[in-house]
This record gives C-alpha cells, sequence and structure tokens, in this order.
C-alpha cells in the first residue's frame, strides 16, 4: 500500500484567552522542554499522552502529539497544560501504532501555538515530525544561512533549524540526512524524529539534556525522563548515550555512533532542580537521593544554630530532609504550597503585600513561632522571591531565619536548554553573599560549594556542565555566537 504524503492539518483547540491574565513569574529557573515517544503500541497516542503527562514539570506552556497510522501523519496541538488540551475526542484523531509528543517551555522563540512541537513536514523523503529538548547557540547563524537559499521558516523556535537542515542535506537516505544536519548544530539536542517507519532518537555529543530508552512488551519508547515510563508500567532499558542516535523500528532497537566525541558535560542542575526527584537521569541514581545528598552536604558545610529545618516547596523538600539529617535539627513543614496555582492568575485590583508568592506559598504560624529556622531551598536567581519568604516567615513568629542553598551561587545564564535571566538579573552575578543576604534579610545566608556539589551527585565531577556557576562553558562560542548571545 502506498503512503499518503499529505499531512492533515493541525488543529488548535486549546488557546486560552490571556489578555485579561497576569503573569506570576517564578524566581526560578525556567523548565526547559519534554520529549516522548512511542513505536509499535495500540494506543500510541494514549500512551504518549500519559508521558507528556507525567513531564509536565518541563514545560507548561504548550504541548503537541504526531501520530502516525502507516500512511499520512496526524497531529494535535494545544496551549497549556497537557490534561487541558487531550481530551478522548482530540485523542481519537491520533490513530497509529507510532507516535511523539513534546510539553514546551519555551528557551528559543515566543510562547505561542506556531511553536509548539512537534514540528511537522512533508519532503521528498515521505513525511517528518521532531520533537527538541535543549538549544542551539548557532541557531540564528544557521537560519540566516538557510534562508539566504529560499528557506521560509513557519515558527520562531530554534529547533525548526534542524528540519530545514535535514531537507536540505544532501544524503541519500533520510537517516544521513538527520545525521548530518545534527552534526552541523551546536548546543543541547535531545530530539526525538518521527518518520514513515519508525523513529529516530538522538542526543547531542557533549549529552547536555536526559533521554532514555525503554520497554512496555513488545512496544519501544522514549523519553526525557524515566518517570514517563513508571505511569505506563514501561520498564527503562538504558540511558541514550551522549553523542548516540539510536532508530526503533521492525528491526527493534539500531544504536550508531556517529557525532564527533567530546567529554560528556551533563547538565548538573538536572539533579539540583529540573528532573522530577523520582526519575532516574544520566544512567546513575534516582533524583531524590541526590538531593538529600546535596542537603547533607549543605549541612556538613553551613552548620548553624536552629531549631527547625524547613523547606521551600516542593523543589526544596529533599534538600531540607538531607539537611536534617545531616545536622540532626528536626524537619518541619513551616510553608505550604498550593499546588493548584497556574503559570498565570488573574490579579486582584487592590494591592496584597507579597500577593505573587503568597499565591503559592503559606506560613504556618504554629511551627513558626519562636523558633529559629533553618530555610533549604535548592537556588537563588533574582533573589526577590527568597526576600519575600523570609518576611513571610518572620510576620509568621519566626525568631531567627537563616537561609541555606543547596547548589552554589548562579551567576551565568544557560545557553543550553534552560530560560535563565540575564547576567544583569542574576543576583549572584553581582552581589557577594553578604550583601545578598543584606537584600533578602535573613540572619545568615550559606551555599553549598561547587565541590560539595559535585562530590555529592553520582558520577564523574568532570562530566558535568556547571557554566551557571562558573561561567565556564563547554562549547566555545565563536565571535559571531558571542555577539548574537550578547556576551559582549
Amino acid at each position: 500500500m502506498g503512503r499518503k504524503p499529505t499531512m492533515l492539518p493541525v488543529a488548535s483547540r486549546f488557546t486560552p484567552d490571556v489578555s485579561r491574565l497576569r503573569l506570576i513569574t517564578p524566581d526560578k529557573f525556567h523548565d526547559e522542554c519534554a520529549v516522548f515517544g512511542v513505536y509499535n503500541h495500540k494506543e500510541a497516542a494514549n500512551m504518549t499522552y500519559l508521558g507528556l503527562y507525567a513531564l509536565q514539570h518541563r514545560g507548561q506552556e504548550g504541548s503537541g502529539i504526531a501520530s502516525s497510522d502507516g500512511e499520512s501523519f496526524h497531529v494535535e496541538k494545544g496551549m497549556g497544560l497537557v490534561a487541558d488540551i487531550y481530551s478522548k475526542p482530540v485523542l481519537k484523531r491520533l490513530p497509529g501504532r507510532m507516535a511523539i509528543g513534546h510539553n514546551r517551555y519555551s528557551t528559543a522563540g515566543g510562547n505561542n501555538l506556531k511553536n509548539v512541537q512537534p514540528l511537522t513536514v512533508n519532503f521528498a523523503f515521505g513525511n517528518l515530525a521532531l520533537a527538541h529538548n535543549g538549544n542551539l547557540i548557532n541557531a540564528t547563524m544557521l537560519r540566516n544561512e538557510l534562508e539566504a537559499y529560499g528557506a521560509i521558516f513557519q515558527s520562531s523556535t530554534d529547533s525548526e533549524v534542524i528540519i530545514h537542515l535535514i531537507a536540505h542535506s544532501h544524503g541519500d537516505t533520510l537517516l544521513a540526512r538527520v545525521i548530518d544536519a545534527l552534526s552541523q548544530v551546536r548546543g543541547a539536542f535531545s530530539v526525538v524524529i518521527l518518520t514513515d517507519d519508525g523513529i529516530i532518537a538522538a542526543r547531542d555529543p557533549h549529552g547536555f539534556r536526559p533521554l532514555c530508552l525503554g520497554r512496555l512488551r513488545e512496544s519501544l519508547l522514549v523519553a526525557s525522563e524515566t518517570c514517563a515510563f513508571d505511569l505506563i508500567g514501561a520498564e527503562p532499558i538504558r540511558e541514550i548515550e551522549p553523542g548516540e542516535l539510536v532508530v526503533l523500528n521492525q528491526a527493534g532497537v539500531t544504536s550508531y555512533k556517529p557525532f564527533v566525541k567530546v567529554n560528556p558535560a551533563k547538565c548538573v542542575f538536572e539533579y539540583v532542580y529540573f528532573a522530577r526527584p523520582d526519575s532516574k537521569i544520566f544512567g546513575e541514581r534516582v533524583v531524590y537521593l541526590t538531593r538529600k545528598a546535596l542537603g547533607r552536604q549543605l549541612a556538613k558545610e553551613s552548620q548553624v544554630k536552629g531549631d527547625i529545618v524547613i523547606p521551600v516547596p516542593d523543589s526544596g523538600v529533599p534538600a531540607a530532609l538531607g539537611y536534617s539529617e545531616g545536622s540532626g535539627i528536626p524537619f518541619e513543614n513551616g510553608l505550604i504550597r498550593n499546588h493548584y496555582v497556574g503559570r498565570t492568575f488573574i490579579e486582584p485590583e487592590q494591592a496584597i503585600r507579597h500577593f505573587g508568592v503568597k499565591i503559592k506559598l503559606n506560613a504556618v504560624p504554629e511551627v513558626l513561632e519562636g523558633k529559629r529556622v533553618i530555610v533549604v531551598d535548592d537556588s537563588i536567581v533574582r533573589g526577590t522571591t527568597s526576600r519575600k519568604i523570609v518576611k513571610m516567615l518572620r510576620q509568621a513568629g519566626a525568631k531567627e531565619v537563616h537561609m541555606r542553598i543547596s547548589s552554589p551561587p548562579i551567576v551565568s545564564p544557560c545557553f543550553y536548554g534552560v530560560d535563565t535571566p540575564t547576567r544583569k538579573e542574576l543576583i549572584g552575578s553581582s552581589h557577594t553573599i553578604q550583601e545578598i543576604r543584606k537584600y533578602i534579610t535573613a540572619d545568615s545566608l550559606a551555599y553549598l560549594s561547587l565541590e560539595g556539589m559535585l562530590q555529592a551527585s553520582p558520577g564523574s565531577p568532570e562530566h558535568y556542565c556547571n557554566a551557571c556557576f562558573t561561567e565556564q562553558y563547554p562549547i566555545p562560542f565563536t565571535k559571531a555566537e558571542e555577539l548574537q548571545l550578547g556576551l559582549f
């Protein structure tokens, strides 16, 4: 049976009116993106939906699924959260035994439907859909070159550059073209590509972003984190290695190592904050145990007299438990988080003190009153939220407030798939620890040392990217890239 080359139109059933909504911007690094893929499952789209649901923490702006029934591709996309986009009728419009999906947080390109992935095309080698986690530092230069050759871009995301590079490649097979395209990009990519015959998954040579392989009976899967496998009862097989490309098709799993070998540079911030605590990433131990180890190491390095240890929920909980174990000071929940607040919220016209924080966190006076409180969080970005939390704790009756951070000061932005503020906005880049302490009004402030963080993280310390803490970027920038990225 011949394949139909015509792509079905993309549906956009969920596009909320945000004209009256004010964005509550958290004082955190924003999550990047999530990718998921299923080969050979009768409910491929449903499995992809569940996988994306488990990976919601990696991107909340939009989501998309592309499926293949062996003849045509079918695509559904929407703005918002996974559960809001994929109803039963929507999933029924995604037939086939193969599917890939993507959750988006915009690290490059604006926040609108045209930038939601998977990105889909039809060209001489058939149908193709691509989902990408990461960021390409040479995307603008490549885009300019491609446009000069007549390429017409439909989105402003850097991921579309990969599709155009595939289309412009002179490779004689689709696989050869994908390898050629990925060999030209610089930066971070964990990509999943749906083709007419199967799924291609690849990870950049440095391995900045996680990507893992799994199995569900006769089906093969790929996902950003193993927590996506847990939800659907799948078995993790292994991590896709840095610089590895795998093909999932009728032959099973075929592995290639087509890229120039370099020293791994896995993002250590995945352990500090990004990944879900129950995931096992980078082929190492579960994230939760690493975060507890970070907390124990923090207690060793920065002991202070206190009555209770409390976390900034939810990301600070494992480290606070580790700090409590390491220091012998009791753990308490002095801050309670409202889990039902989305990324946007209609603020009242009348100003409410610290509204942006109070809508998500509330202090418990009965736990805090008269206590010397040690507050554990994973990071401080701008410092504005930490300042409001310290004041909230004092208003709730805390006698002393000591802030402890389970990572070093963040001094430089990330260019490998994390939406970070500019260097000017990072309080750690322009202020000493004592100056930051005064700004957030804490009685004391201490960060985990770089050496302590790497020691508490599994694997070899030299195999991690810690550029946001050191300004030592694993990929040297060209002069053109420095200008483009505003490094001067």
